[in-house]
């Protein structure tokens, strides 16, 4: 059973799509504006990310564990355990455990507010903040169904802050979301995809009052071609869609990239473009990012290699897509990194968080264990080097300037300076 928009595998996280006042439609005249103008105001960038990412130190210490509160759960519900997931609605963070027990934070009084858990047997698979009615949605799995459905329910923030979780309502409910059903958020679009597999149909819903937009039935569906890009008895990859783009790797093949529009096709050498273990796509930008193996990379569509990073070395070899964070205009990419081999200053299995310029690939900031206070305070649990050690979801919320980090223990810190 997989909730997404966190699918296993090669999986797409799509980064928001960030409104401006005086965006062109067409996009590579803003992309041709940013790289004709933007070199004095880039520098001035740099220089004031470096500043609001100085001095960073741990500020607050939260815990998603509290087995009095939780007395009512299922037993194996109870126990301690990481946390996979962080979102932010303003004033509000919700973090996520790999059991499925959320919790709410208020980031004005600094106290957890209540546990979105609303049934002894319920397990909280992913979180989606709507803020195209500043709710939030749970998706969901419950014992009593033998944890093989999917669950959709909506929340206003408002009510969440008063500490009122039951006050939502249910979604979709006349999907049959079993497996292989699913439920895909889609921000850019404001969208929602849900396919039932008991009647083998798609819906798309809108997100801001959740009505029926659209309905396609796989039984309608007499044939599908894809045209001559497959080889025949070889593994697909993968098969990636982006607006008008489609990216289609086969194993030991070169990488297609079609534009379904025109049926143009461009091949980018299979010695240059690696199988990535998971993709992000930057709108505003026409550009997507590739992870494999710890390393990050940036890729236009005509097959070209944008930016390597050249002190971004991720710490989850896998690539943990929880625990890296993309800014609202696509400029900065902040993850949990551990230290270059060839870093004297760093001892072995160092880790840290690092902010970094997509475009240029260069190192802003950093958040590592010589730079933090040896002190630990009394409220705390954990020091600040014990709090940068074994991140396991990470989240930056861009109004408070703060990075917000949960761990194996299922602690949430906040860093900011």
């Amino acid at each position: 059973m997989e909730a997404r928009p966190r699918p296993s595998g090669v999986r797409r996280v799509t980064a928001n799509k960030r409104p401006r006042p005086d965006a062109s439609s067409n996009s590579a005249r803003k992309l041709q504006r940013r790289e004709i103008a933007a070199f004095p105001e880039r520098t001035f960038a740099a220089s004031t990310t470096r500043e609001r990412f100085r001095n960073i130190q741990l500020q607050e210490e939260f815990d998603t564990y509290d087995p009095k509160e939780n007395s009512s759960l299922l037993p194996y519900l109870r126990k301690r355990s990481e946390i996979i997931e962080i979102v932010g609605a303003r004033d509000i963070f919700f973090a996520l455990s790999q059991l499925g027990v959320c919790a709410a934070f208020s980031r004005v009084t600094n106290q957890r507010i209540c546990f979105l858990n609303g049934s002894p047997d319920e397990v909280i698979r992913s979180l989606f903040y709507n803020k195209n009615n500043d709710s939030l949605i749970t998706v969901s799995v419950y014992g009593s169904e033998n944890f093989s459905a999917l669950r959709c329910r909506t929340t206003r923030i408002e009510y969440i802050r008063r500490g009122k979780p039951d006050a939502g309502f249910p979604l979709f409910e006349t999907e049959s979301l079993r497996w292989p059903g699913f439920v895909e958020f889609d921000d850019v679009n404001g969208k929602v995809l849900t396919y039932s597999a008991q009647d083998s149909t798609y819906k798309v819903f809108d997100l801001k009052n959740y009505t029926l937009l659209y309905t396609i039935s796989d039984k309608e569906v007499q044939e599908i071609k894809i045209r001559h890009l497959l080889h025949r008895n070889k593994k697909i990859d993968f098969i990636e869609q982006f607006n008008e783009k489609l990216l289609v790797k086969q194993d030991g093949e070169n990488l297609q990239i079609l534009d379904v529009t025109n049926s143009k096709i461009t091949e980018v050498s299979s010695n240059d473009f690696v199988t990535p273990s998971a993709f992000i796509f930057l709108y505003e930008m026409q550009l997507f990012l590739t992870f494999r193996n710890r390393s990050v990379s940036v890729w236009n569509f005509r097959g070209e290699l944008v930016t390597s990073f050249e002190d971004h070395l991720l710490w989850h070899p896998d690539c943990n897509t929880n625990s890296i964070y993309i800014t609202s205009n696509q400029d900065l990419i902040i993850s949990y990194c551990k230290a270059e081999p060839d870093d004297p200053s760093s001892e072995d299995n160092a880790c840290s968080i690092n902010i970094s310029e997509i475009l240029t690939g260069k190192c802003m900031a950093k958040i590592k264990a010589g730079n933090l206070s040896k002190q630990k305070s009394s409220k705390f649990q954990c020091t600040p080097l014990e709090a940068l050690g074994h991140i396991t979801a990470l989240y930056y919320d861009e109004e408070r300037e703060e990075i917000i980090t949960g761990n194996q223990q299922g602690l949430i810190h906040v860093w900011s300076n």
